[in-house]
This record gives C-alpha cells, structure tokens and sequence, in this order.
C-alpha cells in the first residue's frame, strides 16, 4: 500500500495505512488546514503530522470521527494549541474508556507495549451533540452526528465545495463494518440520514478504499438486513439463521449479541 496523499477534490486528500487499513484526512483552505483522525499511537500521530507538513505549513484543526483507539491516540502529536473537534459523547468516552483501550492494547499486542504506553490520552476540546460548521480557511467543513451507529458518537465531515464526505467507520471498504460496541438496530438507520442529506458523489470510508454513493448504498442495504435478521432472530431464536446474514458467521454473531443487548435493553425498559 502506497501511504501516499490521494487527492480526491479541490485540497482535499485522503492518506491509506497499513496500520489498520486507516483512512485519514486532510482539507486544506487559504492559511488554515483540517485533519481527521490521527491514528492508533504517538509513533502513527508523529509520522502523520510529518505527511500533513509535506502538504502544507498551516496552523492545523484536528476533528476525531469517534471514539476509537486507532482514530485518536494520536492526538498529542499534534500540539497542546490545537483544537480538537469531536461528538461530545467522544469526549466522554475516550475520557471513561481511553486508558481501558489502551490496556487492551498492551494486552493483545505486547510486543509493540513500550508504542502503547508512550501515548498520552487527550480528548476532543471542542465538541456538540448534533451540527457543527468549521470555517478552514475560508472553506466551509460541516460535521453532523446522525444517531448511533459504529458506535454511539460517530460524525461525519461534509466538504460541499470539493464534493466529498469523509463517513469514518459508517462505511467501511475492504472488510466487513466493525460490531464490538455498535447499535445494529439503528446503524442502518443513521446510514439512510446520512446518504438523504449528505449528496456528495465521493465517500471516504473509515478503513479501505475511497467508495462511491452506490457502495455506500449497497452497504446500507446489508446492515438493514442484519438488523432483520437480528429482531427475527431475537424473537425466533437463532438456529440456522446466521447462514443468511451478508457477514462471516463471527462478525455475524457479533452484530447479533450487541442487537441483542438492545432489544433486551428495550423490554427492560
């Protein structure tokens, strides 16, 4: 994979990683630049922050797409003067749950613990809990948070003037969409906001490659279809079922558990 910048519309540019197959972002405007996302440690945020300077000098703006350890713990890199834009419940999280992500790390993949323990835990400082417009010099960025869906504070970031929506983890290219803390039952929901409002021709998924409004469509389509199957399945038990949802039968399985929990979450209610 060639960790190049893509430019995908007027200064605006996606950059591809090995690591974790990541997408970030870079929308650069007259004296003012906006990153998105700063991947998953200090050593990743550092060599990003480098690849921005390549681009340009400007002053930078970061925005986090949500609360996961491979889109933020790269946030120190970028200086304690930056601003750092995120859904407010993205603040709170990384704040409850960003040192447990971090031990988790260290858990799961101990050879790289002296990456993990060198990054330092900095939330967005700046957050809403719907909309949000960021002028980058001059360009016009919107941020919108459409409901729950890969996780409970996903935004999206709107570049109307270059004709480009980077999604985060709401669509994903490359490998299946990601369940371990997600809201099956409105994920597909939140998507459908996302394509009616959002009409942008190119999509920048959170991992893979640059898609169109069609995939993003299409993918739509599959996570209705797991939220389907889940409610039948909650109803008429599992059984042989799983061999109709559009994903492996593990990430499958794992959309039913976290369905699951919200439909227990319901009746208990």
């Amino acid at each position: 994979m060639n960790e190049q910048w893509q430019e995908i519309g007027d200064r605006v540019y996606v950059r591809r990683h090995r690591s974790y197959d990541l997408n970030t972002g870079l929308i650069v405007g007259d004296g003012h630049c906006l990153v998105l996302d700063t991947r998953g440690s200090h050593r990743e945020g550092a060599d990003l922050a480098e690849a921005v300077r390549r681009v340009t000098p400007y002053p930078w703006t970061i925005v986090n797409t949500h609360s996961h350890f491979d889109h933020f713990f790269g946030n120190a890199m970028f200086g304690p003067a930056a601003e750092i834009w995120g859904h407010t419940r993205c603040a709170e999280e990384i704040e409850l749950y960003g040192e447990r992500q971090r031990e988790g790390m260290i858990r799961s993949r101990p050879e790289q613990r002296e990456e993990w323990e060198e990054v330092t835990i900095v939330p967005p400082d700046h957050t809403f809990s719907s909309a949000a417009s960021l002028d980058i010099g001059g360009r016009i960025v919107h941020l919108r948070h459409f409901g729950l869906g890969h996780s409970s504070n996903d935004i999206v970031a709107q570049v109307p003037d270059a004709g480009v929506l980077f999604a985060g983890d709401l669509v994903e290219e490359g490998a299946p969409p990601a369940f371990s803390d997600s809201y099956p039952l409105d994920w597909p929901v939140t998507l459908a906001a996302m394509l009616a409002e959002m009409p942008e021709p190119v999509i920048v998924p959170g991992h893979g490659a640059v898609v169109d409004r069609a995939y993003a469509q299409a993918q739509q389509e599959e996570l209705a279809l797991v939220a389907e199957l889940a409610e039948k399945a909650h109803v008429e038990g599992l059984r042989d079922s799983i061999r109709l949802f559009p994903y492996p039968e593990e990430i499958s399985r794992q959309a039913v558990e976290r369905a699951f929990m919200q439909l227990d979450a319901f009746s208990d209610a």
